[in-house]
């Protein structure tokens, strides 16, 4: 049991844990005033994506050549750690929704938190564990401003604000989770 607490502690799980609920409770405060409509996806989506941002920050550790000569493989590991995270973002916004305010349905958490969790995994992979939070912020900020999506190509860009049970949106979600996460624990963090 004491691997796993100096593991929590060596990836900043504790205060990524923290972030994930000040930022959820955060977003739930500010969307409380329905300015967005009862239908509007953009509160649930910024919840899990800045989860997925806070938690991306552990997915590198203090020292990537120490992390390299453990005796056990560190594959599983890494995929255990960033499939956690996930649940962990996931589990956060339905805790938030419990307070009143019903954003999403399970469908939209579940597919928009394994995708936000494939995309920082891969950012990880890419820049590095600090850096993790780009591509889920980047992708973020391209379907908030992108125009609507009439086309299938549009529709793969702004997946994550699409309505749980689009074709597009759950197998674009599907392919970052699973290539995010495979690319994360093969490879590791970038130094």
């Amino acid at each position: 049991m004491r691997w796993l607490t100096l593991y929590a502690r060596s990836r900043q799980v504790p205060a990524s844990l923290a972030a994930v609920v000040i930022s959820a409770v955060a977003v739930w405060a500010l969307a409380r005033d329905g300015g967005g409509g009862p239908g509007d996806p953009r509160p649930a989506v910024l919840v899990l994506a800045t989860g997925a941002m806070a938690v991306s920050i552990g997915l590198g550790g203090q020292d990537l050549a120490l992390d390299r000569t453990a005796a056990i493989r560190w594959a599983p590991r890494r995929a255990a750690h960033v499939l956690l995270a996930g649940a962990v973002v996931a589990g956060v916004l339905p805790a938030v929704q419990t307070m009143g305010e019903d954003m999403t349905t399970a469908a939209f958490v579940v597919r928009d938190s394994a995708g936000l969790m494939g995309l920082a995994a891969l950012g990880a992979a890419l820049s590095g564990g600090q850096f993790g939070w780009t591509l889920p912020f980047a992708w973020l900020s391209f379907s908030f401003f992108a125009p609507p999506p009439t086309s299938a190509p549009m529709q793969v860009a702004t997946w994550m604000l699409l309505p749980p049970g689009t074709a597009a949106g759950t197998w674009t979600a599907l392919a970052l989770a699973v290539t995010g996460t495979t690319v994360y624990a093969f490879a590791g963090p970038r130094r």
